[in-house]
């Protein structure tokens, strides 16, 4: 198996660089992307300084950045980055936000970084190699009945087809107000996977899915000993439409209920 461990200390030095950025740049102008969806100054000057950074020292990885795209290379090896994940917390002066650098091989989540300037936290995995919280091993909730449960969920849609997506995601909530012993939406998907590693929540359910929100988090939760799938149920890939988690007794009711719940709320 390659030891994907070897490339941690460079991407450790990456979100280093982040971390500085995040802690002194103020989010600056605001673009736009689409409905209620923006990028702030500090989003585009991180992936710039990191893409950048990770060319100089491993050229033959590709790279794939939420602002900028992707690099383009035919590389097995792909670096993935949300330079700011919880734009929105951020700009607001929340400390619920992120900086998540992933590696994919192929499809596959195997390595991950994933740091939160402002809450004095860092968790990094390679796969096979277990997942850390500042240097400490963590592991994910033992949790096993749904009325124990504290269950996070991802935002709500915004941009074209926001009504449709909503109603799924309607119908899910209301679900788990029935089951659950909480629910919480924090904003960012880094964090819920690395809490979801951490043992912080008991279970994630996010429709939408772009690899830079999760590689790295799906890489931190399964050396956590969380699983990570897909809405059918499926291992969670690059190429996944939704990501959803749990351990291995938890995550079965979870993923039944939001089938169900899908079901319910498709159209006729």
């Amino acid at each position: 198996m390659t030891d994907y461990a070897r490339l941690l200390p460079l991407a450790q030095q990456a979100v280093d660089l982040a971390h500085d950025l995040m802690r002194t740049l103020q989010p600056g102008a605001l673009t736009f992307k689409g409905d209620r969806d923006m990028a702030s100054e500090v989003d585009y000057a991180i992936e710039r300084q990191v893409r950048t950074h990770l060319a100089a020292k491993a050229p033959d990885i590709g790279f794939l950045g939420e602002e900028y795209g992707s690099s383009d290379d035919a590389s097995a090896l792909t670096w993935a980055l949300d330079p700011v994940d919880g734009t929105v917390n951020f700009v607001h002066g929340s400390p619920l936000c992120a900086i998540s650098l992933g590696l994919l091989h192929g499809a596959d989540a195997v390595l991950g970084v994933i740091d939160l300037p402002f809450l004095g936290t860092r968790y990094h995995a390679a796969k096979g190699h277990g997942a850390y919280a500042n240097n400490r091993r963590i592991h994910a909730s033992r949790v096993t009945d749904l009325t124990d449960a504290v269950v996070a969920i991802g935002d709500y849609a915004v941009g074209t087809g926001a009504s449709r997506k909503n109603a799924e995601r309607l119908a899910i909530t209301e679900q788990l107000t029935r089951h659950v012993q909480r629910i919480r939406m924090h904003g960012s998907a880094a964090i819920d996977l690395a809490w979801l590693a951490h043992g912080k929540i008991d279970a994630f359910i996010m429709l939408n899915n772009k690899p830079w929100d999760t590689v790295a988090g799906v890489a931190v939760a399964r050396e956590a000993g969380a699983l990570v799938v897909d809405v059918d149920g499926t291992p969670h890939s690059a190429h996944a439409v939704a990501t959803i988690g749990g351990n291995e007794l938890l995550l079965p009711p979870v993923l039944t209920l939001v089938q169900r719940s899908l079901e319910r709320a498709a159209p006729g």
